[in-house]
């Protein structure tokens, strides 16, 4: 689960990490009022709420002058003005897409006056299995570029799941950094505050880009990004209301409902699949042989008729299938049950494009049975025999 960054920087600011005053704000009007009580005579910031990184390089699309999802403004009319052209128009960035992501949600922040900006996060690393803290003295918009072209440039420490980050770390990292004398306590605050969040609540990433110091010698968290492991989020009930649904794909949080694993991409083939690990090796085999698959889709080991058939539902949904790939190993899930689940789809939604099969595993043979005696009333519905044969009728099906 993500959430925004006024959010994350509420949560951080919970642990003890100093924070930037802020108000968020819905409306031009609510962002003028709030310019009046946080510019305290000089200026203030403007920034859209959205689930995606790079606004600050970003652009509003289809607005004549160049603005992104934060800016400084000066006064109060400018404020308003900024606004208004930020909830009216959809931010492009690079982790949007090409048509951007509309902003319902803004917050105006006191100007803190940074003079240098640091990046710090705290992250699983996959090659060792252990949480790692990453630290740079190159922080801000370019981090990314900073990470590809000059690796060396970021420094990481592993951190014990059971114990923490351990304050001596932090104290090295701060000072590996530049910091010195009582901005070396200030950020191993901050440090301590980011384990502290990252394990207590289960996060996925908690992330401070940039930490910032200011003209008066200050450290402070200018900008924050926290997302949250939705496997643990049974175990955080106070973290449910700060989930905004209107920042996801409507069609994956459907799917959330009905207990599914589903992710929409952009391709023509519609994959259905029991398992996680098959889902993704579905997913290789169909571009192996030259198709775009158009979703992961993870039905689970216990799939029943009704999740089944809601599966079907949510990939015809997508009107960019051209042909949906079943692929069934049947070890705790029943290949019948599956078979089952795919006539009944057919008989309430209809196939109006291929549906290739195949199954293997548990009850594999009443499911072809099952789907031999329909041949006739179902005839968009192909069975193959084999992985390979599968995939590659599927891909030509699609063209």
């Amino acid at each position: 689960m993500k959430v925004h960054e006024y959010q994350a920087k509420e949560l951080l600011a919970a642990y003890g990490a100093p924070i930037p005053k802020h108000i968020v704000c819905k409306t031009p009007d609510e962002v003028a009022a709030a310019f009046d009580k946080l510019s305290n005579g000089g200026g203030a910031m403007v920034k859209a709420q959205i689930h995606a990184g790079g606004r600050g390089a970003g652009q509003l699309k289809g607005y004549a002058d160049k603005l992104g999802g934060v800016k400084f403004v000066g006064n109060r009319d400018k404020a308003k003005t900024v606004a208004e052209a930020m909830l009216k128009y959809p931010l492009v960035t690079l982790q949007t897409g090409p048509e951007g992501q509309k902003i319902s949600t803004l917050i105006v922040q006191a100007d803190a006056e940074p003079d240098k900006e640091f990046y710090v996060s705290m992250v699983l690393d996959r090659v060792t299995g252990l949480p790692i803290l990453m630290a740079s003295a190159a922080g801000g918009m370019d981090i990314e570029k900073v990470a590809h072209d000059t690796p060396e440039k970021i420094l990481r420490v592993q951190v014990s799941p059971e114990l923490g980050l351990l304050p001596f770390q932090a104290q090295k990292m701060a000072y590996d950094l530049g910091f010195a004398n009582d901005q070396i306590a200030a950020v191993v605050k901050i440090m301590m505050a980011i384990s502290k969040l990252y394990f207590e609540k289960d996060a996925s990433i908690v992330e401070i880009n940039p930490l910032a110091i200011t003209k008066k010698g200050e450290v402070i968290v200018l900008d924050a990004k926290v997302d949250f492991d939705d496997n643990a989020g049974f175990r955080h009930k106070e973290l449910a209301p700060l989930r905004d649904e209107a920042e996801e794909n409507p069609t994956e949080i459907r799917a959330g409902k009905a207990n599914l694993n589903y992710i929409q991409l952009d391709g023509t083939i519609g994959c259905l699949v029991n398992g996680a690990g098959l889902a993704m090796a579905t997913m290789d085999i169909v571009k192996h042989h030259g198709g775009e698959p158009a979703n992961f889709l993870d039905v689970g080991g216990g799939v029943t008729a009704e999740n089944a058939v809601e599966a079907f539902r949510i990939i015809l949904s997508d009107a960019g299938v051209k042909a949906i790939f079943v692929n069934v190993f049947g070890g705790i899930a029943s290949c019948a049950r599956i078979a089952d689940a795919l006539v009944k789809a057919g008989r309430e939604v209809g196939f109006k494009i291929p549906v290739v099969v195949r199954l293997e595993g548990n009850e594999v043979e009443q499911a072809r049975v099952i789907l031999n005696s329909v041949k006739a009333e179902l005839p968009a519905i192909r069975v193959a025999a084999g992985l390979t044969e599968a995939a590659k009728l599927v891909v030509e099906l699609a063209k």
